[in-house]
């Protein structure tokens, strides 16, 4: 089962992931209130379908000014939607994500998946963030690394450390990162997910770690576990 962006940041929040502040909303006055309220600009502007590659489909725009944030998210309600991920026919596009803008120094990719052949969850990592990671794997699979995590363990400190060294943070940042993979793999697990993908995971100017992006897969088995998730 998927969600949807703003679901997948609303879940993530609620275990202590750093994610940007923003509103879903359903009309283009809205969209222009709710960027108002989330303070000064920019803003992003990004439509919520099932599927990713939305930035290169025309589906986010990063707006200057309030009325800017109307005028896109207006143009965005109703339009269909392709991406590579939709398929020719596409997606309508009936709600979308006001969210503040960030500075951005540096992108990188993370998830989470269960990787059948070993029975585990791995952690999959690249400093190619922001970018089709198969197009990543087809052409330099050397960038992206991979960690398995011992499911009577879970992911250790000593792993997230490992993985944040990998990606090429400084100190500062990996003292952020260890708590924040470690919080998205108790999201993974108990929540019952089959993929959890971060991308882009960016450094902002400030020097801080924040989940810009979301996408979150469920294991359909285990949705009678998780009701509020379900009802989604």
């Amino acid at each position: 089962m998927n969600v949807h962006e703003y679901q997948a940041k609303a879940i993530l929040r609620n275990f202590g992931v750093p994610v940007p502040e923003g509103h879903v909303v359903y009309n283009s006055n809205s969209a222009r209130d709710w960027a108002m309220r989330l303070g000064s600009g920019p803003w992003a502007v990004k439509a919520q379908i099932h599927a990713g590659g939305r930035g290169k489909g025309g589906g986010v725009k990063i707006a200057k000014t309030a009325d800017e944030v109307k005028r896109f998210a207006r143009e965005m309600f109703g339009m269909t939607l392709v991406t590579h991920q939709t398929g020719p026919e596409g997606k309508i596009v009936k709600r979308v994500l006001i969210e503040s803008g960030c500075n951005i120094a540096d992108e990188f990719y993370l998830s989470f998946l269960v990787d059948r052949a070993t029975g585990k969850v791995t952690l999959m990592a690249s400093a190619e963030g922001g970018m089709d990671i198969e197009e990543v794997a087809a052409r330099t699979p050397e960038k992206i690394f991979f960690e398995a995590v011992d499911p009577t363990v879970g992911l250790t400190a000593f792993q997230a450390r490992k993985v944040a060294f990998k990606l090429g943070f400084a100190i500062a940042q990996v003292k952020q990162a260890v708590p924040l993979l470690m919080s998205l793999y108790k999201a993974f697990v108990d929540t019952d997910c089959s993929l959890l993908e971060i991308n882009p995971l960016v450094l902002t100017g400030a020097g801080d770690l924040l989940c810009l992006d979301a996408k979150i897969n469920f294991d359909e088995n285990a949705l009678f576990r998780h009701l509020r998730i379900r009802d989604l």
